[in-house]
């Protein structure tokens, strides 16, 4: 079978970086192709060459046997490219319809031809298992319903070739079982997929081959069938791991937070937990569950409607995340982007900002004293940035983490609240934020981490509380005898 795709030492360049060096692909019609790697290994550049963002420094580029130039957004389209980009590419207050077509052309004022697009979009979305309104705006539909829209718009377009970044990253299971039945289905079709994502358990279900990147390097490339999950993160990191989720030990002390009987409208309704000394405690369920909901009212950041919280012994009265900064908790945001860093501020600047207390004086910043102090974690936590003037966005997402982290350390938190305290990072770097978190814990502090991620709350919990609608379903102590299926069960009863 004659290739869909082919690459040929592909190379890209950026100031002081090589992002891909001398890479080969191929991908064949009706295959799905994972492309795994540590962040940093190359995988955003070869996306974003494919979809036209970037033209290679050097190279050769075919469809169907043919060289083609892909040299903008616009090109990739026509020769049936489309991305789907994890952060998707709508415009919400557009309906589903005026987004699936929003590139092609059409008249504004026929309506035959409205009609005609209404009725295209209903088979477009019915095909790929989607039965909602296509005059509904993008707004209102579910994460889900949107990535549909994004699927139905390149099905619309003729694509040959579909890219999908993360594409499970914000879904629940039942989501994320729905769209790899779209992906065969599309692939039953005759589309080339290239599948990038960190999950490494939607790799082996979904794909046909593994692509292996690593400092912008080839190396590996076979049928997935044939790797195993020991032996493609070692692949990927360059080392071997002796644990996915590292093994620890750790005596758990007296409850240091209790929160008891937490409200705030349908959303948070009579929770109560205690998280021990010593102690990871996992919070999970599925989106919509009131997870991130109950973080945010610990923390101060939304106003609770009812609810006491202690911290070793001593009742709190936390109204704004000042007030819980002060007393030693800390939030380390689901979204890191755009709720813990500033990212077109200095990595030093964001490490800063809930220290300028402890290293300010009469009004004047002490800048040796805070680089110092920022050295100390860099050294401790292995940030790999160049100094602290460097752009936090130009990170990688597991080094912007660890500066979260930094920041939160050098204000002396003793309760850490991690709300998906791993999402969109590589294996290499979740091994590093587990034994953070180990060490963390051994140290006696308190640590609560939400998670979608049931392998990782099987993995890493001392004990695990489920939530659904609001309100606390199970807590399991026996995290040993649990499986994800039990888990899911209770989280969706």
């Amino acid at each position: 079978m004659n290739a869909l795709l082919s690459l040929r030492g592909i190379a890209k360049s950026f100031p002081g970086v090589q992002a891909l060096a001398e890479l080969d692909l191929d991908l064949f019609p009706g295959e799905v192709l994972a492309i795994v790697g540590e962040n940093g290994a190359g995988k955003s550049t070869l996306i974003k060459i494919l979809g036209g963002a970037h033209v290679p420094d050097a190279g050769t580029i075919q469809i169907a046997d043919q060289p083609v130039l892909i040299a903008s957004p616009i090109a990739a389209r026509r020769l049936g490219i489309t991305v789907i980009y994890q952060e998707f590419n709508l415009v919400p207050e557009l309906s589903a319809r005026d987004n699936i077509f929003l590139s092609g052309e059409r008249s504004l004022f026929s309506r035959l031809h409205r009609n005609r697009e209404r009725r295209r979009a209903e088979d477009l979305l019915q095909r790929i298992g989607f039965h909602f309104d296509p005059d509904l705006a993008i707004a209102r539909l579910s994460v889900a319903q949107q990535q549909g829209v994004e699927i139905a718009r390149a099905l619309s377009q003729d694509a040959r070739i579909l890219v999908m970044d993360e594409p499970t990253a914000a879904l629940t299971p039942p989501e994320v079982k729905a769209l790899l039945n779209i992906i065969r289905e599309l692939r039953r079709h005759g589309l080339g997929i290239i599948y990038v994502s960190h999950r490494l358990d939607e790799i082996f279900a979904i794909a046909d081959r593994i692509l292996v990147l690593r400092d912008g390097k080839r190396v590996s490339c076979g049928p997935a069938n044939q790797e195993s999950r020991k032996g493609l993160i070692e692949k990927m990191v360059g080392r071997t791991l002796e644990q996915e989720f590292p093994a620890r030990s750790v005596a758990i002390g007296e409850p240091r937070l209790v929160v008891d009987d937490l409200c705030r409208g349908e959303k948070v309704r009579n929770v109560s937990l205690e998280i021990h000394r010593g102690e990871i405690l996992a919070l999970t369920g599925l989106v919509g569950a009131g997870r991130t909901e109950t973080a945010r009212l610990i923390f101060g950041a939304d106003p609770r409607d009812a609810g006491a919280i202690v911290l070793d012994g001593k009742p709190l009265d936390i109204r704004c995340p000042r007030d819980a900064i002060g007393a030693g908790i800390c939030l380390i945001t689901e979204d890191r982007k755009s709720q813990g860093l500033i990212l077109d501020h200095t990595v030093l600047d964001n490490f800063s900002l809930p220290n300028l207390g402890a290293f300010s004086r009469f009004g004047f910043l002490r800048k040796t004293q805070l680089r110092q102090a920022f050295a100390g974690h860099v050294s401790r936590l292995g940030i790999k940035v160049r100094d602290g003037g460097q752009p936090v966005n130009h990170l990688s997402g597991g080094n912007q983490q660890k500066v979260v982290l930094a920041k939160w350390l050098q204000a002396n938190a003793e309760v850490i609240l991690f709300d998906e305290p791993t999402r969109g990072i590589d294996v290499g770097a979740k091994h590093e934020i587990y034994l953070l978190m180990n060490d963390l814990a051994a140290r006696g502090k308190a640590i609560l981490m939400i998670s979608s991620e049931l392998e990782e709350v099987l993995g890493m919990a001392d004990r695990i509380v489920v939530m659904h609608e609001g309100r606390i379903t199970a807590s399991i102590t026996d995290v040993a005898g649990a499986t994800q299926e039990s888990i899911l069960e209770l989280a969706v009863r």
